[in-house]
């Protein structure tokens, strides 16, 4: 197999995202749907549903536990937000599923969770969804990040359904445990790792790290090498999802929004870095940059 391929600015010029034409309105721009946060971390959902317009989707759906709910309406009045049963842990209830699955089917890329902290209620939740949902290719795509991930290496088969139409974006942590082996092992061979995961769950798989690598099932692989390390903040990888998910939306491939998804957030931290520092900007600054990032490669100028 090929090595991997930088991400670059030029790279990103080869392969340009769907753009709305002139008389397109929201819906051109497509729908997403954002399944995250608990009552212990609200903010997951806020982050990703923010990330998701910045990256210019065009309309924002975002399913949460339903006492957080009224409070993430307020502090983001763009997206219409609906509450869920909770669990007593505080995070959405597993029986969820089927009224996700109803108002999921009307969008066109889903993102599960951020924010998500009940282990079992969450992976019982994904599976549910997953299973509920279209897999004919006229369903919505998937991004799963964070407590999504938590029972796929057990049970693939509900993402096997929607082979070619899911972004997965594990840390090494969370990839150890979708392998089921050693963190250690996983930080040995991140290339292996990423490889082996794309393939067995059939998933495009962004597996952040100093280095960030995305894979495709059939084993291409790209690097993206370029970010600082203020992005291992509280709160970045939930951007991350939410900006891959506004791409899918828009109408990028799976391959294709995660390689923008990553470079986009990996040169917003390069601006903080360059005008706050490498240390010390939080996750929400990062969001304000994606735009400026965006229109400098429209502009031929990268990051």
């Amino acid at each position: 197999m090929d090595a991997e391929i930088p991400v670059t600015a030029e790279l990103l010029h080869g392969m340009p995202l769907p753009q709305p034409d002139g008389d397109g309105d929201k819906e051109t721009r497509g729908r997403a749907l954002v399944v995250a946060g608990s009552v212990p971390v609200p903010g997951g959902a806020l982050l990703a549903g923010i990330g998701v317009l910045r990256a210019g989707a065009g309309k924002l759906q975002i399913a949460t536990v339903a006492s957080v709910a009224p409070h993430l309406g307020l502090v983001l009045p763009e997206a219409l937000v609906a509450g869920l049963r909770e669990t007593p842990e505080g995070g959405i209830a597993a029986e969820s599923a089927q009224a996700l699955a109803e108002r999921a089917s009307r969008c066109d890329t889903v993102l599960i969770g951020p924010g998500m902290m009940d282990e079992p209620a969450t992976a019982a939740l994904t599976a549910g969804l997953l299973t509920r949902l279209d897999s004919s290719g006229e369903g919505p795509r998937f991004v799963l990040d964070a407590g999504a991930l938590a029972g796929l290496g057990q049970n693939p088969a509900p993402l096997h359904r929607h082979e070619g139409r899911v972004v997965i974006t594990p840390h090494s942590g969370e990839m150890a445990g979708l392998l089921g082996c050693p963190r250690e092992q996983v930080d040995a061979d991140p290339l292996g790792s990423a490889k082996q995961a794309a393939a067995r769950l059939k998933a495009v798989v962004a597996l952040k790290g100093g280095c960030t690598r995305i894979v495709a099932p059939d084993g291409r692989s790209w690097a993206y090498r370029e970010g600082t390390v203020g992005l291992a903040t509280s709160g970045s990888g939930d951007t991350l999802a939410g900006i891959v998910t506004g791409l899918l939306a828009r109408g990028a491939s799976p391959e294709q929004a995660a390689i923008w998804g990553v470079y986009l957030h990996g040169e917003a931290g390069n601006r903080l870095s360059r005008r706050i520092g490498p240390l010390g900007f939080l996750a929400r600054e990062l969001l304000a940059e994606i735009p400026a990032v965006m229109a400098s490669l429209a502009e031929g100028t990268g990051g």
